[in-house]
């Protein structure tokens, strides 16, 4: 912020003489007949207009984990990217990139840069990626796999998760500093759980090793084990916490405000696989929360 130049008393012809010189960087008092200074003007740094947000971008970029690959929506422990909620072709899903731009754009002007089992920490290494495209959008869903670890000594501390978030941001403002982002919620883990539960086959499955920090002995409702979902469960918490708090430093950003955490999800939503990554019912309510969020006029 620059500094107004002021004068302080003095007769009115030492003023004249140096406002040609000064004149750039500050106005000069008035001084009033006794010499004393009557208005007294500082320079003003130049308010910086915050871009308006486009509700109709015309490509769409995704990066995130297996939630955004369409893992075991189509068949078992596959990714099934044409019904990704985020740039998916399906009419099923009718995604993001397809409701904004319309079926033949999105096959030509979106990108799913998204891996199945990335964390945070992989998120700079897709961003950059995303970045080179020029997108007018893109997408962020990730974290879950920074919560679903072997225990819950293995979760990401949010420290680095708030790192690796803030890395990928910067690599997109490197590649793509126009570009916006809209970033989704962590899905609420703990209702996860409290739906598969119910189903015996689920429960088979989350043995083979699927979420144990959230989903080990789901039958478990003994202290230990009731501790250790809500410990996860604050974790997921906390990272949203991170990404709004995050988001709300790039002007070009746009959080979901929790929608997808707060979505109350059935075991309709969720693959009859593994009964733990959305089905393509569940992908479609992902769209239509994403398309909700971009096409708000304001936020």
């Amino acid at each position: 912020m620059g500094r107004g130049v002021r004068w302080r008393s003095g007769p009115l012809s030492l003023c004249a003489a140096v406002a040609a010189v000064v004149v750039s960087v500050a106005g000069c008092d008035a001084v009033g007949g006794d010499g004393s200074p009557e208005v007294e003007k500082k320079a003003q740094p130049a308010p910086r207009p915050t871009p308006e947000w486009d509700v109709s971008p015309e490509s769409v970029a995704a990066v995130g984990d297996s939630i955004t690959r369409g893992f075991d929506a189509c068949t078992v422990l596959s990714d099934c990217p044409e019904v990704s909620w985020a740039t998916g072709s399906s009419p099923e899903v009718e995604s993001l990139a397809v409701r904004l731009l319309g079926g033949a754009r999105a096959a030509s002007h979106s990108w799913n840069y998204a891996e199945t089992g990335a964390r945070m920490a992989d998120l700079p290494g897709q961003m950059a990626q995303a970045a080179t495209r020029d997108p007018e959008l893109v997408t962020v869903m990730a974290g879950a796999n920074d919560a679903c670890r072997a225990s819950v000594r293995a979760m990401t501390p949010v420290a680095e998760f708030r790192q690796g978030f803030e890395d990928a941001v910067a690599a997109l403002r490197r590649g793509a500093p126009k570009a916006q982002l809209y970033v989704a919620s962590v899905p609420d883990l703990l209702r996860l759980w409290s739906e598969g539960r119910m189903n015996p086959l689920g429960k088979q499955v989350w043995k083979l090793g699927i979420c144990p920090s959230m989903l080990g002995d789901a039958d478990a409702l003994d202290a230990a084990a009731t501790d250790r979902r809500q410990t996860v469960q604050e974790r997921v918490e906390d990272y949203n916490d991170v990404l709004r708090e995050v988001c709300e430093e790039d002007e070009r950003c746009r959080f979901d405000g929790g929608a997808v955490f707060d979505y109350e999800f059935g075991t309709d939503q969720l693959s009859h696989w593994d009964w733990f990554h959305p089905s393509k019912d569940g992908q479609a309510r992902l769209a239509e929360i994403a398309y909700r969020a971009v096409t708000a006029e304001k936020r």
